[in-house]
């Protein structure tokens, strides 16, 4: 799994990649998660909050950016950053995951909203998915 921050001019543009789907998923989780706060996401011991989120979607992408909202939905509704997932189903339409996390008292960064920009679940020359993510922020 690798996760790299691009420049952006006003949002924050991270590229993602995964060997799988899930660990791509994962990449998404956890890249949001240390935005929302720096390095939250090395302190897995403390991941006691957990919910189940169910996402449809048209496509890989589309469905990637819609659980990564719906991620984010929570994230301020519970204040609680979600840095782990257990994928109980992953298809081309829907997922269904358990998301752990930790709960915060503040964010180092707000985003605003998860956007298709530039988005488009691929694989790449190494046969692993990958797609860029921008954040509003």
């Amino acid at each position: 799994m690798k996760i790299k921050y691009l420049p952006h001019t006003a949002d924050i543009r991270m590229l993602i990649e995964g060997e799988t789907l899930q660990k791509l998923f994962m990449a998404g989780v956890q890249g949001m998660a240390n935005i929302l706060k720096e390095d939250i996401c090395n302190h897995t011991d403390e991941l006691k909050s957990k919910i189940r989120i169910k996402t449809s979607a048209l496509d890989y992408t589309n469905l990637l950016i819609d659980f990564l909202s719906d991620v984010l939905s929570y994230t301020y509704t519970n204040k609680t950053i979600y840095c782990k997932i257990d994928v109980i189903t992953l298809e081309k339409h829907n997922i269904i995951a358990d998301v752990l996390g930790v709960e915060i008292e503040q964010l180092d960064e707000e985003i605003k909203a998860v956007t298709y920009h530039e988005a488009e679940v691929t694989k790449n020359k190494n046969n692993h998915w990958e797609t860029c993510v921008i954040f509003d922020i």
